[in-house]
């Protein structure tokens, strides 16, 4: 008997009248609108403009979308393609099922194409969007809770997820909570990045590699835990495989990185500096007029004082020749 477990959701949407409200989907939503607000900080703190990531996301994120779908779609085609199954499944992205591989490098493809409308190099903005990225998919694993898939093998562990769902070939009981393993390190990777960039002035690309190194080093293990059907090469998974690969891709392009190319970017947005002096230009230019005004405005109080103080000073001349007049008169 389980003393203690983590309790799965009973359904993973919920209808607002005819609108289905799925909880993957707000997972991924989420997701993705902390990446940009985090990105968007460290790209301005950067030396960018406020919006650009917005605006590289706008390409980013669908392309990102498609090629996470389209690398589960072929890496596990048996569940659309096979014999009773339906084809049209492989386009319901709501019901579960994206490759962070696919996403990532079509995801990058998105961001290249938005970069190069803006002029921008793609290494720059990839380091200030990493740690974001890091969060996103921590925040978009509890989509796989909603969903009751991406479970590991069986525990009795206090912290164990129970499986109440038995559609797919799924068989009740209580799994490890791979979903929670995979979300809490990808926290640990965003963390682990932004203090990296902190301490070392990563560069170059070079924050974005580390996330990437990071994030695959945690999820090689974590996914030989997974049970759920998957391809094997050599007795290992293929994500597994996957996951060592980018690793070591990942680990080489920061060694040759930092030899080939030291330091950080200095620019990273073209214009971006010449903007602010314009802005401060301009708030110089209207502080120089607010105080012109001023100025004029001291110099008419003075001489209005003046002109005041001669109009008195006439009129008591005037009295003093007509007093001096009467004085004569009466001699």
């Amino acid at each position: 008997m389980e003393l203690a477990y983590i309790p799965s959701p009973s359904r993973g949407v919920i209808h607002l009248g005819p609108i289905p409200l799925r909880g993957y989907a707000f997972c991924i939503i989420i997701g993705v609108f902390v990446a940009v607000w985090l990105g968007n900080k460290r790209w301005i703190a950067r030396g960018g403009r406020s919006g650009t990531v917005a605006d590289i996301a706008v390409w980013a994120v669908p392309f990102g979308l498609v090629g996470g779908r389209l690398y589960h779609v072929i890496t596990d085609y048996q569940l659309y393609f096979s014999e009773g199954r339906d084809w049209v499944d492989a386009f319901k992205i709501w019901e579960g099922g994206l490759g962070i591989w696919g996403a990532i490098a079509f995801g990058a493809l998105g961001a290249w194409i938005g970069c190069r409308r803006r002029g921008i190099p793609l290494p720059a903005y990839a380091d200030a969007v990493a740690p974001g990225i890091a969060f996103a998919q921590a925040i978009g694993r509890w989509g796989n809770w909603f969903n009751q898939e991406l479970y590991g093998r069986p525990t009795d562990l206090p912290w164990a997820l129970e499986i109440t769902s038995s559609t797919d070939g799924r068989v009740p009981g209580t799994y490890h909570p791979t979903f929670l393993y995979e979300s809490l390190w990808c926290i640990g990777v965003a963390v682990l990045v932004i203090w990296a960039d902190r301490r070392f002035k990563l560069g170059h690309g070079r924050a974005f590699a580390l996330y990437v190194a990071a994030y695959c080093a945690g999820r090689a293990w974590i996914e030989y835990m997974r049970v759920d059907d998957a391809h094997h090469i050599l007795g290992l998974r293929l994500n597994v495989w996957t996951a060592l690969i980018v690793f070591l891709l990942a680990v080489t392009y920061l060694v040759l990185s930092a030899k080939k190319r030291p330091g950080r970017e200095e620019i990273v947005e073209p214009g971006a500096a010449d903007a602010d002096r314009e802005v401060e230009g301009g708030d110089e230019a209207d502080g120089e007029k607010a105080g012109s005004a001023s100025s004029d405005r001291s110099a008419d109080s003075e001489a209005s004082d003046d002109s005041d103080t001669s109009d008195a000073s006439d009129a008591e001349s005037k009295k003093e020749s007509s007093d001096a007049a009467e004085s004569a008169k009466k001699s």
